[in-house]
């Protein structure tokens, strides 16, 4: 009869666990995203120079390489926080005295999405690469004076 007991605390120590990994794998999935969307946002920007042969108005405070960074820090606070979470839901089990918290579920959700709001502006408003008759990519005419 004392097996039950040990067999339910080995289950939610792996659930504890299994949730953690679940929060470490978001934490580098908001790295990733983080990344690739500053190192985009600069690769973009680099692309309207050598076209355009000149500077692009960025918006030196809202702008993706920000946004990214932004990101990435916000990926390593979950992480911090996951950790944390895991550590004191190990020692609620070992006391059996659990008690849910749903406070980082709203607070993850609440971040997610507002940084989610915060990319539309950059997608929608973004500056299109105007297009110049001598541009390095595309073909140039040449007119040839036949006298």
């Amino acid at each position: 009869m004392s097996e039950t007991p040990k067999i339910d605390r080995q289950r939610e120590h792996q659930a504890n666990e299994r949730t953690f990994l679940a929060w470490l794998r978001t934490s580098i999935a908001l790295i990733g995203f983080g990344f690739a969307i500053a190192r985009f946002g600069l690769f973009l920007r680099q692309l309207n120079l050598a076209i355009t042969q000149r500077e692009s108005s960025v918006n030196p405070w809202f702008n993706s390489e920000n946004l990214g960074i932004v990101l990435v820090v916000f990926g390593v606070i979950t992480i911090a926080l996951a950790a944390w979470r895991y550590n004191q839901v190990f020692w609620q089990i070992e006391r059996s005295d659990y008690q849910p918290q749903r406070w980082g579920v709203w607070l993850m959700t609440g971040m997610v999405m507002i940084l989610g709001l915060m990319s539309l502006p950059l997608l929608l408003l973004r500056n299109h690469i105007p297009s110049r008759p001598n541009s390095p990519l595309q073909p140039q005419s040449r007119n040839f004076d036949r006298n």
